[in-house]
């Protein structure tokens, strides 16, 4: 039985969404609290047993490979004062098999993902969007892994979302719901408007794909926005080898946008172990003024 053990990590966007704090810093490096909304997402790739990692970088992105790189002096003067709590937040992020390639022109998410070819190889594979954070007890990551090891089939997570705002994500038409939360799938359909969807379960950022994906995307057409769709190439795929969706039942913050950031900050600062005590009470008495 192959093992799925590779992640590819897209992080090549502009952050248009975020400007102008990303005009000088990568997206994927704003902080929740203290800690960069991609170490999430790397976090839970470990947790669900992925041991190498691909991230598809663009320009202005370098700070995404020095926070997961080694700080010598950073370390060494942390060592040095006895902080050793702070040395091991450092070090946390130092000993992760983190790989990076330049996707050379923004074409698109189906683009990003088809410049891990050589990486992936003929092993099936996750790709994680690090504007989804997910929170469940079991990563959700894992729980597609689990899901493959049982159907040996690509498997996307999908959750249902408002039907008026089908128009931002790609849908699935699902033909049966074959196990809990496990949907065999018609067909998937990127960002139909609302009167043309075949559902309102949409497809969040977790995918685990056969390599057979590939050679799909090399043929692809430009689709919606001109952009090479990894939904479209999905659907073709899903002619030929059976494409499953998972439900998702945990939490999704989709620090993507600001509100999505600033609901992530809040209640991850909650559970803080420095900050939550203070916070909780500058929000009763903040709640008290509204």
């Amino acid at each position: 039985m192959t093992k799925v053990r590779k992640a590819v990590i897209p992080a090549a966007g502009l952050g248009t969404r975020f400007l102008p704090a990303t005009k000088a810093i990568a997206k994927e490096m704003l902080p929740i609290v203290d800690k960069p909304s991609i170490q999430f997402i790397v976090e839970e790739a470990i947790a669900s047993g992925i041991e190498d990692i691909l991230v598809v970088t663009g320009k202005a992105k370098r700070p995404i490979e020095d926070h997961f790189d080694s700080n010598f002096e950073l370390e060494h003067n942390l060592e040095k004062s006895g902080k050793k709590e702070l040395l091991a937040l450092v070090e946390e992020t130092t000993g992760i098999r983190l790989h990076f390639i330049r996707q050379k022109r923004p074409k698109g998410l189906g683009d990003a993902v088809l410049q891990a070819k050589a990486f992936v190889g003929n092993e099936p594979f996750v790709v994680m969007l690090g504007d989804d954070i997910m929170v469940d007890e079991v990563p959700l990551t894992q729980q597609l892994v689990e899901d493959y090891d049982k159907t040996k089939a690509s498997t996307l997570a999908v959750m249902p979302i408002p039907h008026e705002d089908t128009s931002k994500y790609g849908v699935i038409d699902p033909i049966s719901e074959i196990s809990k939360g496990l949907y065999d799938v018609q067909s998937f359909v990127e960002k139909p408007q609302p009167e043309d969807a075949p559902s309102d379960l949409a497809i969040i950022g977790r995918y685990l794909l056969t390599p057979e994906i590939f050679g799909i995307l090399e043929n692809q057409k430009p689709g919606l926005g001109g952009e090479i769709q990894l939904t479209d190439a999905i659907d073709t795929l899903n002619k030929t080898q059976r494409v499953f969706a998972h439900e998702f039942t945990g939490k999704r913050y989709d620090v993507g946008n600001k509100m999505g950031m600033l609901e992530a900050n809040i209640e991850y600062g909650l559970k803080h172990p420095e900050i939550k005590d203070e916070l909780r009470a500058y929000l009763k008495d903040l709640a008290s003024k509204l």
